[in-house]
């Protein structure tokens, strides 16, 4: 359209310039007159170009139209993605919270559980200890008793070893306050002279039964008494050596040495051997007996009895009756009874603390 517009009319170009002028009607001129005034032209072009651009919008409006439709198809399929991921997500998300849910419910469980553990381990431990002092306190008290009664220091002394070592055992600091006193009792025990009353017991035993081997005093002959005549051992002998043996008896017979520096045995009648034995083995059981529960007066009473019927009826020249004798007079002379001290010291600590634990337990 636009082309055609910017060309002359054809008319006005095949008049030749050499035909004169004619006179035209005024109804052609009316005709040709219009495309030659410009503003039709403007008009036209102007028309033309609202055309084309009306086209043209309208295509471009039509490609818009269609990215647009396009996009929104994306846009929906994209929406339609998301919803069902979104969903999806949820799922998992209610799955999730389902299992958060259930896993919690297990932790509350299991930490109900594991307060009730250590309650129960609690429960236990202080019945434990419980139990341990209740044995510690009797043990002690055992030992105070013997201690007291028979002086039986090496038995105290284990009770307290025993005790202190329970104790460490079980690493609570709260057992310090009885630890020490049970270390202080222990020091002041071991800290006493030692008294080896078992081995007293045996060298007294070793006396008894020495008893039925003892010679007695009356049963020893003199030495001439159990000399043999040559006669009777068969060696030949001369008158004169016979008659000088004669004379020489009865010289000995007119002299008679004597000591007076000890008693005579006592005579015993026969069979009274026996009781004399049983009444020394009596003297020394009772010795023992006192030993053991260190009564020292009792003890070295009888080892003086004893002693004084061993050198009064039996051989004094006699090797077993000199250890016998010799036994006895050491023994007499150890030292039983000395200042024992008390275990109280343990004994309070040791109740002090049970009972300041039962009024912690009643809080």
């Amino acid at each position: 359209m636009s082309e055609n517009s910017s060309l002359p009319p054809p008319a006005a170009e095949s008049v030749p310039a050499s035909t004169p002028a004619a006179t035209v009607p005024p109804a052609q001129a009316a005709t040709a007159s219009p495309w030659r005034n410009p503003w039709l032209i403007i008009a036209v072009v102007a028309l033309g170009l609202s055309g084309w651009q009306w086209i043209e919008t309208r295509l471009r409006l039509a490609d818009t139209q269609q990215e647009m439709a396009k996009r929104l198809a994306d846009s929906d399929a994209a929406n339609k993605e998301n919803r069902i991921v979104a969903k999806q997500a949820q799922d998992q998300v209610a799955a999730l919270q389902a299992k958060l849910g259930l896993l919690e419910g297990k932790l509350a469980e299991s930490q109900s559980q594991q307060a009730s553990l250590e309650n129960l381990y609690q429960d236990l431990a202080r019945s434990r200890d419980e139990w341990a002092l209740s044995e510690i306190e009797q043990s002690v008290t055992l030992a105070a008793q013997q201690l007291q009664l028979a002086g039986n220091v090496q038995g105290a002394v284990l009770a307290l070893q025993a005790a202190d070592s329970r104790l460490a055992g079980s690493s609570r600091p709260q057992f310090i306050g009885v630890r020490k006193a049970l270390t202080r009792d222990l020091d002041r025990l071991k800290s006493l002279p030692q008294i080896d009353l078992p081995g007293m017991s045996v060298r007294l035993e070793s006396v008894v039964t020495a008893i039925d081997t003892l010679p007695l005093a009356v049963d020893v002959r003199p030495r001439e008494e159990s000399a043999k005549p040559a006669e009777a051992t068969g060696e030949p002998t001369s008158a004169w050596r016979e008659m000088f043996k004669d004379a020489w008896r009865e010289i000995r017979s007119l002299v008679r040495i004597q000591r007076f520096d000890r008693d005579e045995p006592v005579l015993l009648a026969p069979g009274q051997d026996f009781f004399l034995r049983e009444n020394l083995k009596l003297r020394l059981l009772n010795a023992r007996l006192a030993l053991l529960s260190r009564d020292q007066w009792t003890f070295r009473s009888e080892l003086k009895a004893a002693q004084t019927l061993l050198e009064r009826h039996f051989d004094a020249q006699n090797k077993s009756v000199q250890t016998a004798v010799g036994s006895l007079r050491q023994l007499g002379g150890a030292e039983l009874v000395i200042d024992l001290p008390t275990l109280n010291e343990s004994l309070s600590a040791i109740r002090s603390f049970k009972a300041t634990r039962e009024k912690d337990a009643r809080k």
